[in-house]
């Protein structure tokens, strides 16, 4: 069955009016449709129910990742840079090349690292809310949601703590391509990217002179197996380290503070008592944001789905956001609810050899962001008009504007003065002790 929506309208989706469109195609039996894209493309299956995007999203032999690439839009291989991305990218791999990727890649988030990261953090957090408590104003995405997961992403990496900015403005250009406030058409997002991978090879240069107990030493280094990641794929690990690691987890930070504000009484209640909410909180802001709004696959075969035949060399997209709010898996589903169980998001991606490398990761984040803010910025509140991000693959926030009652600072140390969690740790820092994950 075919249904006449326009996915491809970014101005829909900037006015926050996809999830009435993609509620058609969810609500709509059989829930799989065929989408007519006009000139942007040849058509797709659209995938809107929670179910049926884990039944494709966990048969990634019948539904390639690398065909075609993962995004939306079709790829031009005759670009340099997107066959690039297709050959080095671990997100648009399939077996066997991404389990020897993701194999390799995971030695920088093993449990050992993650709770090394937590307790640094800690402190990173404490210091960014020093830097606007006193004033009673912020602009929340720059000065809040952005800064933590930035600085997460230079610690791991072993990145000098100001050239997080670089990140940040990269970042934004590559996803912001079709938002005339980041990026002024894609070849500048492709510039972008150029840039980035232009001071990963720099980072590498570095290493191989001075070696340093960090993530880049560690997957640049063979170990007892051999396996080491090429410069070709550590420029591309950094890329999606840089744009995973950044983008999704700011936006998650930026909407759940953003449903705390629709629905006070959960701010309420999470704040009479952080510990005993914080971790159903963290996955009830992941299912409210999803920040990554779809990912695209390829049928490499015939298959049936509910019913529906879809065709080897078929398009299909996988539509998080609305599995997301999907009635058939979450009681009142556009209700923001802290205490939410179970709360089978795909906000991760649903399972599969795709599932999210740095889920835990951006759990201690959000975790510490929302503790802290609870605690430090207890009456915050919306103070002026949102902006969101023109794009159909992020559901991105540009402009949070807050205000608060003006506390005192914690006077903690400040960011550029603060010593590596890695190189505090030692041999047992992210370069050893490492944990082998699949």
């Amino acid at each position: 069955m075919t249904i006449d929506v326009d996915l491809w309208d970014h101005d829909a989706f900037q006015r926050q009016e996809h999830h009435e469109l993609l509620a058609q195609l969810r609500e709509t039996d059989p829930g799989v449709h065929w989408v007519d894209e006009g000139d942007e493309g040849p058509g797709y299956w659209a995938i809107t129910r929670q179910a049926h995007l884990k039944e494709v999203n966990r048969q990634a032999d019948l539904f390639s990742s690398n065909a075609r690439g993962t995004q939306m839009h079709e790829p031009d291989f005759d670009n340099p840079m997107t066959q690039a991305m297709n050959q080095g990218l671990m997100i648009e791999l399939d077996a066997p090349k991404h389990t020897r990727f993701r194999r390799i890649v995971s030695r920088g988030f093993t449990p050992r690292m993650i709770r090394l990261l937590e307790d640094y953090l800690q402190n990173r957090t404490d210091s960014i809310i020093d830097k606007v408590c006193e004033q009673g104003h912020a602009e929340f995405v720059e000065d809040l949601s952005s800064e933590l997961p930035l600085q997460a992403i230079a610690e791991m990496v072993g990145i000098p703590i100001e050239d997080r900015s670089k990140i940040f403005d990269w970042t934004n250009r590559m996803i912001g391509g079709n938002d005339p406030d980041f990026a002024a058409d894609a070849d500048e997002a492709t510039g972008a990217a150029a840039e980035l991978f232009a001071y990963s090879r720099g980072l590498q240069m570095e290493r191989r002179d001075q070696p340093a107990d960090d993530i880049i030493t560690t997957l640049l280094s063979a170990d007892v197996d051999g396996e080491k990641l090429s410069e070709d794929e550590f420029d591309m690990f950094f890329l999606l380290l840089s744009v995973a690691g950044n983008e999704t987890t700011r936006n998650s930070i930026t909407r759940g503070m953003m449903g705390f504000f629709d629905f006070p009484d959960q701010w309420e209640k999470y704040k009479s008592d952080p510990a005993r909410y914080e971790e159903t909180m963290v996955d009830e802001v992941v299912r409210w944001a999803t920040p990554v709004l779809h990912f695209r696959r390829q049928c490499t075969q015939d298959y049936e789905l509910n019913g529906v035949q879809m065709k080897a060399g078929d398009k299909v997209v996988l539509w998080h956001i609305a599995a997301n709010r999907d009635p058939r898996a979450f009681d009142d589903p556009w209700n923001f609810d802290i205490e939410r169980t179970p709360n089978d998001h795909v906000g991760f991606g649903g399972g599969g050899p795709h599932f999210c490398l740095g889920a835990n990761l951006a759990r201690i984040e959000i975790k510490l962001m929302f503790r802290e803010i609870a605690k430090r910025l207890p009456d915050i509140h919306l103070a002026g008009d949102v902006a969101y991000l023109r794009s159909n693959f992020i559901g991105g926030v540009k402009k949070l504007p807050v205000a608060f009652t003006p506390t005192p600072s914690l006077n903690t140390v400040p960011m550029e003065r603060l010593g590596s969690a890695a190189g505090a740790s030692g041999t047992e820092g992210f370069g050893g002790d490492v944990e082998r994950t699949s």
